[in-house]
């Protein structure tokens, strides 16, 4: 899957995907055959962390 490119668009692709959709980031990379690390790395950079109690990017 082609995520965005840019973090601050990935952020709310992806909050929106998880809102919607999966249960979990893990739910999510799986089903989309992508990086959790990778994509938590290239948020934790804009200041974005993953809240796994509330299943989105804060």
């Amino acid at each position: 899957m082609n995520l965005p490119k840019d973090p601050a668009i990935l952020v709310s692709y992806l909050n929106t995907q998880l809102r919607d959709f999966y249960t979990s980031l893990e739910d999510f990379c799986k089903a989309n055959d992508c990086d959790s690390q990778e994509i938590l790395t290239k948020l934790a950079s804009i200041g974005y962390y993953y809240d796994e109690s509330q299943n989105r990017f804060r």
